[in-house]
């Protein structure tokens, strides 16, 4: 019998996190921004576990506002284009869903941005100071060659 060694970790196991949270394309795909919108919505609902009406009545008491689950079915309807959801809803949503920010990436990325989390960040700063830095060291070695080069 071959004993498996249970306390090293297999690499191969593990998947890196995804650092950028959004909706699967095929489920949000729009041609008109109002249908992106209420695509968007509508996958934040069904992937939530609370039933609407529950959500409406979070969200109201977090905005300190009415909303009903009936509002939410509207928001969520591709068909219904004049009830599109306001911002500060949505926010609620998101707050009420716990759904990591797939509605902010989806609009983050109408204008090529990502939504990250914070803690994140200074590795970004990081990895741009380091692209400067390169590009400086690059135009150094340039120069360099360039006045050394000329002495005779």
């Amino acid at each position: 019998m071959i004993r498996r060694d249970d306390k090293t970790l297999n690499l191969f196991d593990w998947t890196p996190p995804k650092i950028v949270k959004r909706f699967d394309d095929q489920r949000v795909r729009a041609v008109e921004l109002r249908d992106l919108i209420s695509r968007g919505v509508a996958e934040t609902l069904r992937n939530c576990e609370l039933p609407r009406a529950e959500i409406a009545e979070k969200m109201s008491s977090w905005l300190g506002e009415d909303v009903s689950a009936n509002m939410l079915d509207q928001y969520a309807s591709p068909a219904k284009d004049e009830h599109v959801i306001p911002l500060h809803r949505a926010l609620a949503l998101i707050h009420v869903t716990g759904d990591d920010v797939r509605l902010l990436q989806l609009m983050a990325e109408m204008f090529a941005h990502a939504v990250i989390e914070s803690r994140y960040v200074h590795a970004v700063h990081e990895a741009i100071l380091t692209e400067q830095m390169e590009t400086l060291a690059r135009e150094r070695k340039h120069h360099r060659k360039g006045w050394k080069g000329s002495v005779s």
